[in-house]
């Protein structure tokens, strides 16, 4: 399993904060550094610009919204990133992308959640061939684009879908190389997530798909503050109905109850536990505001990316 960490400051502070923090990532030896698309900073621009600053790590975007972007600008977007950080000749970007959630199309960005299943499938269908460099002719409900883009001294990213649902796995399974996940735990990773991902791809010959996991990571002495903090920092989680349905299905009452954390051995277990199912990367995203904390959970991350 390939260990990445999450950008924090990539909401909340500047592009220079972001580099800082891959580069702590890249010398902690992970494999992946990813940055989230909320209402902060153009995750794939400032990725762009992070690449040039740190090389090797692989970068990811954990998650670009579609309805917003129209799959021909998103393929020329990511195309050009892939370029710009020198993935020439094998891929240094994982291009994740996502639904949002129905409050935020319809109630922020003024657009129909009607068919979201649909607008994946016909999204993927334009996209994909684009980020191969192949031309598009589709004529569906949600998209009919004509069109092909052509970005030098690029090669097609990774791309890996926030799917949760049954039908969005198997969308994702049969038309990218796998999802990213963010508030689903290990029983329903492993019952859920994982099988009906494989399946899908196997069903459509696809390569086995990558797994990548998000969750809250924290390496502490005191559990009970630790699950108090992560309750308050992803209390909106809690509140967005996709999310809250995988909670529901582990059994689980919040954000803070899918949080790894205790003490080094058990943040250790916890982590192996996630490669033992068939987690491929683990995302973790480090939430603490204790400083012996920080260190701490980057000595175990450090240790297991080694």
């Amino acid at each position: 399993m390939r260990l990445g960490t999450m950008s924090n400051a990539i909401n909340v502070g500047t592009i220079g904060e972001v580099i800082d923090e891959a580069h702590r990532a890249a010398d902690m030896g992970c494999a992946t550094f990813w940055a989230p698309q909320i209402f902060g900073q153009d995750a794939l621009t400032t990725l762009a610009v992070v690449g040039r600053e740190v090389p090797g790590i692989e970068l990811g975007t954990a998650v670009v919204p579609t309805y917003p972007r129209h799959p021909m600008m998103l393929a020329q977007q990511a195309l050009t990133t892939q370029a710009a950080i020198g993935g020439t000749s094998t891929s240094r970007l994982c291009l994740g992308i996502g639904l949002s959630h129905q409050i935020v199309v319809e109630s922020m960005w003024g657009l129909s959640y009607a068919k979201p299943v649909r607008h994946l499938r016909e999204y993927l269908s334009v996209l994909m061939p684009l980020l191969e460099g192949r031309p598009v002719q589709h004529q569906g409900e949600e998209y009919r684009v004509q069109g092909a883009v052509t970005v030098a001294g690029s090669v097609r990213p990774s791309v890996v879908v926030a799917a949760l649902g049954p039908q969005m796995l198997r969308v994702a399974g049969a038309m990218t190389d796998g999802t990213s996940t963010w508030c689903v735990g290990p029983k329903t990773l492993s019952e859920l997530t994982i099988p009906t991902l494989r399946q899908a791809a196997a069903d459509a010959g696809r390569p086995e798909p990558r797994v990548v996991c998000a969750l809250p990571v924290c390496v502490t002495d005191d559990v009970d503050a630790s699950r108090k903090r992560a309750a308050q920092v992803f209390a909106v989680y809690d509140t967005l109905p996709s999310y809250k349905t995988m909670m529901n299905r582990e059994g689980v009452n919040g954000p803070a109850d899918l949080a790894i954390c205790g003490t080094e051995a058990e943040v250790r277990d916890q982590v192996a536990h996630l490669a033992s199912i068939g987690v491929t990367d683990f995302n973790a995203g480090v939430y603490s505001a204790d400083p012996e904390e920080v260190a701490r959970t980057a000595a175990v991350l450090q240790e297991w990316a080694s």
